[in-house]
Parts: structure tokens; sequence; C-alpha cells
């Protein structure tokens, strides 16, 4: 239950953020619900991809792709309200992330997938959406500009989980304790401008 709930919720940020990206660009509504809705379901299409789970749960069950076309659709509506909340937007999109990263990889450990693989598997479903949503917008993927951390937090809260599942810590501790972190470890490189380092140039 607190996995489809953790699931639901990081659906519907996503897809909000997704819907905005669409919004700016000028997409017709058409375009900002296909971008929406590709963020919400689209890394949880790739974890269950990865996991053998054919065809995905999103296309065979209703609740995800109507929860994240709901929340795409809210976006079309009050995007003028989601713009001025620009720093609210991004705390929701690092709990989204974080929720993301934690419940795809305890999905993985669900399908007896090893910590290690349950942590591939988590970053997968947390950045897999994003990575869609600017390859559908046009935009050089968050994932590979030099930008605040992202996938850095999202590998930490899965390998949480994975770790403490193999451990045999009961899920709803793993889940909690891998969205916190990977939540806390984004928002403070947001509030600290953390980044990773770049390659040298050469002079």
């Amino acid at each position: 239950m607190l996995l489809d709930v953790l699931n639901y919720a990081g659906i519907a940020i996503f897809a909000v953020s997704g819907a905005m990206v669409g919004v700016r660009k000028n997409f017709d509504l058409w375009g900002i619900l296909t971008v929406g809705v590709f963020t919400g379901v689209g890394g949880g299409i790739l974890r269950d991809l990865l996991l053998g789970i054919v065809p995905p749960t999103s296309i065979v069950h209703w609740p995800n792709i109507t929860i994240a076309s709901v929340a795409a659709a809210s976006a079309v509506l009050l995007h003028p309200m989601y713009a001025r909340l620009h720093r609210p937007v991004l705390t929701l999109d690092a709990v989204g992330m974080g929720v993301f990263a934690a419940s795809g990889a305890a999905t993985a450990l669900d399908h007896h997938v090893g910590w290690f693989g349950a942590t591939l598997i988590g970053i997968t479903t947390a950045i897999g959406g994003g990575v869609i949503r600017d390859v559908l917008s046009g935009e050089v993927p968050l994932l590979l500009q030099q930008s605040d951390l992202y996938a850095v937090p999202a590998m930490l809260g899965a390998l949480t989980v994975g770790v403490l599942g193999a451990a045999e810590v009961a899920q709803w501790v793993a889940l909690t304790c891998g969205a916190l972190l990977a939540t806390a470890l984004r928002l403070a490189s947001l509030r600290f401008k953390w980044r990773l380092p770049t390659a040298p140039r050469r002079h």
C-alpha cells in the first residue's frame, strides 16, 4: 500500500513538471499532455522493462496514466500559478525524485533483484521520466548538463533502500529512509549550489 501511494505521488509530481516544460515551449494541448504523461510514467515503464514486467504496469492498469493525465491537465489550467511557485515546484520535483528512486529500488527487491541491481533500477526509475521529457522537448537532458546534483542523490537514495532491504529491514523503513535521503540531498544541492567537477580545460 505504501509503495503504491508513493508511486502515485511521484507520477503526479513528475507529470506536472513535464507539462510545465510543454507550456514553456508553447506546445498545444496534446503536446503538453504527451510530455507530462511520459514524464510521469516513463521511469516506471523503464523499471518494468528492466524487471521483465511485460507489458509494463502503466500500460495494462489505468491508474498511472490517469493520474499523470489529470496532473498534466492541471498544469494547462494552473500554469501561471505553478510558474510563480518556482521554488515549491522544485521542492516537489525533489520529493518526486526521492520517491521514485526509493520505490524503484523497492520494486526491484520485491522481484528478487540484489541490492546492486535494485540501486541501478532505482536510479533509472528516478531519472528516466526526466530524460524522456528533455528528449521530447528538444533539450539536452538535465542529467548530462552541469547542474545541481540530481542523479547522485537518486543513486544514494536507491542504494539505501537496496542495502536496508538486503539486510531485511522492514520495507516501510527502507522506503522512508531512501526517499528522505535522496530528497534532502537534492534540496541541499539546490540550496548550496553543489555540483560535480568537470574535466579541466586545456590552455
